[in-house]
């Protein structure tokens, strides 16, 4: 019996607050000390407030960079209207020679003029990217083309064509700005 007693008396708790402190460090397994709670809570801490700090950070820095990106992009868009401005100022320069010129000339040499103005000043919008549609004859397209009167076919094999073009649509870089008004052969619109 006092083997029995002696292992009850082995397993309550230590009187000595030294010993109850050393065998809380001490895990079950492994015999290496645990940190203990108040410091562990402290490190807990610590740590949020760095991650925290980091997460500010990082918010603060990606606006700064949103930020600039949206600045560099309106810049870069300001300088290519700067540039096409530049092409369509000689087209001005054109165009005040020719209102400025000897009223006494011919309207025929007026009219050679305009067509020059005119030629020019496409050939600078087709370089930027500009597309004219003149869809007569063509396979009407609702995507690209808007109908705004019907005839009927002079043959069954013109229906859903274009019979005529009102005014002429325009695509820029691949983008529909302004949709060809237009005419259509229409079997539905004879009968």
């Amino acid at each position: 019996m006092t083997d029995k007693k002696e292992l009850d008396e082995s397993q309550e708790a230590p009187a000595d607050p030294s010993v109850e402190a050393a065998t809380e460090a001490v895990p079950a397994t492994g015999g290496v000390p645990a940190e203990p709670a108040e410091s562990a809570v402290k490190r807990l801490d610590d740590q949020y407030a760095e991650l925290q700090e980091r997460h500010l950070r990082l918010a603060a820095e990606f606006d700064n960079y949103r930020k600039r990106v949206a600045r560099e992009r309106l810049e870069l868009a300001e300088r290519a209207q700067a540039s096409l401005v530049v092409k369509m100022v000689e087209i001005l320069d054109d165009m005040d020679r020719l209102v400025s010129a000897d009223p006494s000339g011919t309207v025929d040499s007026v009219h050679q003029a305009m067509i020059m103005v005119d030629r020019k000043f496409r050939k600078e919008l087709e370089a930027a990217g500009l597309e004219r549609l003149d869809p007569a004859g063509e396979r009407f397209d609702p995507t690209v083309h808007e109908a705004v009167a019907v005839t009927p076919p002079l043959e069954p094999s013109q229906a859903e064509l274009v019979s005529a073009t009102f005014q002429v649509g325009y695509r820029f870089k691949g983008h529909l700005v302004r949709a060809a008004r237009v005419q259509v052969y229409s079997l539905e619109g004879s009968a």
